[in-house]
Parts: structure tokens; sequence; C-alpha cells
């Protein structure tokens, strides 16, 4: 308690704040003596003071991890019991059998359950055998004793009677009879010195063996509290068996798959788990009401309950009522790809694929190109214009292989690719779009030459020997990188929309191949009909199921194919890809080639060098390709086509139209109207009429215009 002093007056005990203020007295100076201290915290009663302290005690005992182990090792003990008597119980009766079955039909697998039961049925007759033959051994050694006695009896006698004989001793004839006994008078000394010994140990045994017994049971039954815990060393789940799996469901927040296990249901395996490459992959059936889309809107929570990340963790629709799993060892999906196989060496085969990246199984994985045309997308800098990197330059290295690149953004992805290409353009200036535009016209007229070569030859499809053979059937293959650009173009893009599907509806079979990458799945980015022809569908990590779908297919995400669950920067390169094997999808790490943006280094410069030097003679390159030499279109010729010889006079303004038709990407015919383009004819010395105030043109002036510029060349 605090002290007042009042300074040379009387020192109390009362509190500052209970002195009472007197009318008239003397003031005091008070001062404080002490320090503060906290409230007592609040402490029992003292009579359960020793209650509190014993169970504190307790509580420490019983929690220690001593304490622990030997309650467990004490509990091995009667598990070890139950365990036995269960096995003996098992052994002499139908008990398993009928468990078995009762499992069997709960799975509904009614082979399985046919199967035990005829099982059942030949344990009941071996067992019922058994019975018969030990009670007639029984019956015949009860028979047998008193013969086996008696015929002992006359064998030591006729020992004896021989000895006898030899020895010339009449009391020799007992001597057999009275070695044995001596020899039982050994065994029952034995016997009595080690009797007590023996019953005193055998308890202990028993003990031992059932404590053995429970150990092994326990271990076998993880989760139990009668279960050591493991050390964390770090390969939990590293190995997946079917077990594994029935608990990682059991627990799984799946309300009807909860019920289903609840009433007894359990999987059915069509493929148990097997080692896939750098994983394990199963088949596996669900319970009525429940989805492999349930399973794997739950992905992160099945991931966790088999010790994986969830980008290592793929469940997808399998068979009609059944999933498919595929669990990948950890650590394998973070690892990083090899090197590129053709970094140094070697050549690649369009018609057979091109070297694209390493699964998460870590096998290599060739991305097919001749007769498939393909889409890669995603989010920014997730790796897309890495892959496409990848897709050219393996295409580049096959000797009879044309390229085509146009990119429509200002980077140099594709510079150090320019001499192996036909066509490069970059860019966002109209001029490239309306370039890529007459590309893809050149393309859609290039497939229908191609088809009725094809015909000629009586061949059914471009192959490497008809390629070898005739030049004009040499695999080419174009790139629009960016092509939300294009696509989304104002002016062009419709049209380049309208081209890219009617090529790719019939280039399959002649050796014509469109690739395109873009950053949105939008009606604008990139036609729906496009993405759904295409069969190398490529998506990097995405934000939503609907740019999952958009680039994967409709239902992709509901089938559990799902580039969503790709982490953005960390799985970078990475990307799910369908229609490059006979799996659903795969989880391609894409190979990728080193390029220093600070220094201008490329890896791709050395291959392409390479490449080079081994292009076969027609195999169009920059400087021989004709879409290489300048375009110059002849308005006169222009007109002289879209125009029908005999026709009667066509007005001046319908004819800018008919030429955007002939020659829609011609930039000079974009803007052109009526009277700019009568201005044109004059020049050219093209007579036009003006009737009723209109311009008309009659074609016979223009022919023969045409056919006098003709005779003077």
């Amino acid at each position: 308690m605090s002290l007042i002093h009042d300074r040379g007056q009387e020192t109390g005990e009362t509190a500052a704040g209970d002195l009472p203020a007197l009318a008239g007295a003397p003031e005091f100076e008070l001062e404080l003596v002490g320090e503060v201290v906290e409230p007592p915290a609040a402490r029992p009663a003292a009579g359960l003071r020793p209650v509190v302290v014993v169970v504190g005690v307790v509580l420490v005992v019983v929690r220690h991890e001593y304490t622990r182990t030997t309650g467990r090792n004490l509990g091995y003990v009667p598990l070890g019991a139950a365990v036995v008597a269960r096995r003996a119980w098992e052994s002499r009766t139908t008990a398993r059998y009928e468990r078995m079955i009762r499992a069997a039909e709960q799975s509904g697998n009614h082979a399985a359950a046919v199967e035990w039961d005829q099982r059942r049925a030949e344990f009941v007759k071996a067992r019922h055998e058994r019975r018969m033959q030990r009670s007639a051994a029984r019956i015949a050694t009860a028979k047998a004793v008193p013969w086996i006695a008696g015929g002992s009896l006359i064998v030591l006698l006729a020992l004896g009677a021989l000895l006898a004989v030899a020895q010339r001793r009449p009391g020799a004839v007992a001597e057999p009879v009275e070695v044995l006994a001596r020899a039982v008078e050994l065994v029952i000394t034995v016997a009595a010195a080690t009797w007590a010994p023996a019953v005193l140990a055998v308890p202990w045994l028993a003990l031992a063996a059932l404590w053995h017994a429970g150990r092994a049971h326990a271990a076998a039954v993880p989760g139990g509290w009668l279960s050591a815990a493991p050390a964390d060393n770090g390969d939990g789940g590293m190995v997946v068996t079917a077990d594994t799996i029935v608990l990682a469901l059991r627990h799984m927040p799946v309300p009807a798959l909860g019920q289903a296990f609840r009433e007894g249901w359990r999987p059915v395996f069509t493929l148990a788990p097997v080692r896939d490459g750098r994983g394990y992959e199963a088949e596996f059936s669900v319970p009525l009401g429940v989805t492999a889309e349930m399973i794997a809107d739950r992905r992160p929570v099945l991931a966790r309950n088999l010790h994986r990340e969830e980008i290592e963790t793929w469940p997808s629709a399998g068979a009609p009522g059944y999933v498919r799993l595929w669990v990948a060892d950890r650590g394998a999906v973070s690892s990083a790809a090899p090197e590129y196989p053709l970094l140094h060496e070697g050549t690649a085969d369009v018609f057979d694929g091109v070297p694209g990246g390493v699964t998460a199984r870590g096998d290599g994985m060739l991305i097919p190109v001749v007769g498939n045309n393909g889409v890669l997308g995603g989010m920014m800098g997730q790796g897309k214009s890495n892959g496409a990197r990848v897709l050219m330059l393996g295409c580049a290295t096959d000797p009879l292989c044309g390229l085509d690149v146009f990119v429509f953004a200002n980077n140099g992805d594709f510079d150090a690719y320019a001499p192996r290409l036909a066509t490069y353009r970059k860019g966002l200036d109209d001029e490239v779009i309306e370039s890529a535009v007459e590309r893809l016209h050149e393309l859609y007229r290039d497939v229908g030459e191609r088809e009725q070569m094809l015909a000629d030859l009586h061949a059914k499809k471009v192959t490497r020997q008809l390629a070898q053979q005739y030049p004009e059937l040499r695999p080419h293959v174009s790139l629009f990188s960016e092509c939300h650009e294009l696509f989304g173009h104002p002016v062009y893009g419709e049209l380049a929309g309208e081209l890219a599907v009617k090529t790719a509806k019939r280039a399959r079979k002649t050796a014509e191949v469109l690739w395109f990458d873009t950053q949105s799945s939008r009606k604008s980015a990139i036609p729906p009909a496009l993405v759904e022809l295409v069969s190398v569908n490529c998506c990097f990590a995405v934000k939503s199921w609907r740019s999952n779908d958009g680039f994967l297919g409709d239902g992709s995400f509901a089938a559990g194919i799902r580039a969503t669950e790709l982490r953005p920067g960390r799985d970078r390169g990475t990307s799910l890809v369908t229609g490059i094997s006979d799996a659903q999808f795969e989880l391609l790490k894409w190979y990728f080639i080193v390029v220093d943006d600070d220094t201008g280094y490329d890896a791709a410069a050395d291959v392409i060098a390479r490449a080079m030097a081994t292009v076969a003679p027609g195999t169009p390159v920059a400087g021989n390709s004709p879409g290489a030499a300048l375009v110059v279109r002849d308005l006169l010729g222009d007109l002289a086509d879209v125009l029908t010889a005999g026709s009667g006079r066509v007005r001046v303004a319908d004819l800018p139209a008919m030429l955007r038709k002939l020659a829609p990407a011609w930039r000079p015919y974009r803007d052109l109207n009526g009277v700019q383009l009568r201005g044109l004819l004059d020049g050219e010395g093209v007579r036009t009429t003006n009737t009723g105030n209109v311009r008309e043109l009659d074609p016979a002036d223009l022919y023969r215009v045409v056919a006098e510029r003709g005779r003077q060349e």
C-alpha cells in the first residue's frame, strides 16, 4: 500500500483518494511512496489446490512421450490376442469368405462375389473331409495301440533272448527291457527339472507372440492410436496404392461420396495404381450421385490427402461411372525440362512430329505437325511465345518444310529465324495485317491447287515421298503470333477469321499447317469455330473456366482438364495439351530456347544456321520465296478480271467494290471511290461515258486499251 506523507506532519495509512476535503483545513503537499504492482492473479480456493496440482501432474505424465509409448506397447498385447483369436476363428469357420462376399456385393462386383461363394463351398467340403479323416485316424490309432505295445514287447524279449544265448547268461533276457526303463526314467528326470522354468517362460513367450502380432497389425493399419507416429522424413505418400486412394476418397468433402462409404460402398479399380513414368495412374469407380467433375472440383483436398501438390494430382473423367487419376511423384512436375534435343545436332521430320517438351511422366513428346493445326493460349508471360519458337525451330530443321511467321507485335522473338522463313512480317501496322490476310488468301488457293494435284496423282494425302518428288507439295507451316490483333482488326478481322476457318477445314491432307497463339480466348481474339477445328490445343495458365474451355474446347473444365490449376509464374513454360497422344491430355513442360534480351543472344540462331545448310532445293526460304517479291497489281488487269466480256456498261461507282472483293488486302483499293477511279482510268487512256449524269464504263473500251498495251509490250 502506498504511504502518504505531509512533510513534517503526521504520517498515516489512509489512501489519498479517501482524504476528506475540510473547509479551512491547511493544504498538505502529498507524496506517494512505493511502487505500482499488478493485481494478483486469481488463485483457486485453498481446498482445491491439491486437486489442481494432482491433475496437472497426471496430465504431464499422461502426455509424456514415454507414457504414450508404454501405453501403446501394452495395447499391442490385447490387440494381438484379438488378432490371433480372429485368425483362429476364421481358419475354422466361413467368416472370412462371408466378409469378402459382402464386400464384393456392396461394391457391385458380382463376379468376385460368385468366386468367393465357390471358394466358401470348397472350404466347407475340405473341412468336412478333414474332420472325417481325423475321426477315422483316432479310431485306427486306438485299435493299433495294443498291437504296437505287444509287438514292441515281443521285439524286446527276442533281443533279450538273443543276448542271453550270446552271453550264455539267462538273466540277459530282461536287459533290453531294463534299458528302455532307464531311458524313460531319464526323460522323466529331465522333464521334471525343466518343467518349472518352462511353465514360467510359456506365459511370457505367449505375451511376446501376442505383442508381436498386435504390433504388426497396428503397423498394417495406419492412423490409429496404436500406430507409432512416423518420423517426418519428407517422403510421406511417396507410394500410391489402392488403399492410399481409398483413404484419400474417404476424407473427401463430397457428401454423396461420404454417405456411400458409410453405407459400405467401396470403389472398384479397373486399373489398380501402376507406375506410369514419374507417377502413378489408376482408374476407379464412383458411387451413384458422384461424378468425376465433383472429384476434380475438390482437387486441392485430394492432393493434400495424397501428400502431393495440386499440380501433381490430376483426376479426370474415365469410362462412364469411373474416374481416371494420375498422381505425379513429389517434385516431378516442378523440375526443369532438359535441353532442347536438336540444339546441337539432328533434324526433325514434320510428318512424324517435332520435339515439344517433356510430359510429367518424364517422356519426351513430339508435337504433330502435318495433318494438324494448333492453338497456343494463356496469360501473358507464361510461355506461349517460347512454345511457338520451339515448334517453329523444330520445323525449320526439316529440309522440306517451308515456314511463314506473322507477329502482330513489335518484338524480336523470331528475328533469329528470319533467314529460314519464306515470309516474315512483324508489327502492328495495317500493312502487316493486310499481308497476313493476303497470305491467308494464298493459302486457301494453294489448298485447292494441292487437292487437285493429289487427285491427278491418285493420292489421298501428301506424304514425305510425294513432297520430295513434287516441290509444289512441300509441307508449309504458317504461324500467326498474337493473332488477337489480326482477328480483332476492325476492317480485316472478320475476313481473316473466315479465311482461317475455311483453310483449316480443308488443309489436313494437303500438308498446309496453321498455328496461332493468343492471350485471349474471346470471340474477338480467335474465332470459336477455329478452336473447334484445330486438333492440337495448348493452354498455359489461365484464370477462368471460360478461358480454359475457350482454348481446350467446350467441356474440358468439367472433364477435369483444367489449366486454371497451373500456377502463374511458378508453372511458367508448362501447359495442358490435347491431341498429341492417346491420353485425354498431357501436362507438358516445354523445352526452352535460351534467349538473352540484354545481349541479343538467341540459341536458335545456331540451329537456323545449321538448318540453312541442309534446306532442300525448292523449299522456300527468305529471298527465294514468291511471297518475298514486291507485290504489284495491275488496275486494268483487275478490272478485266471483274468485268464479263460482252456485258453492258457498268457504273464506275460500282467498280471499287468489285476490286476490293477481288483483292481485299490491297491497300490502294481499300479507300478507292468512283471519282478516284475515273481519274485513274483517264490517266490510263480508258474512256468513260456520262449518261444521265452517271459515269459508266464500257468493257469493250477497257479490253481495247488492254489489248493495245499488250501489243506495245
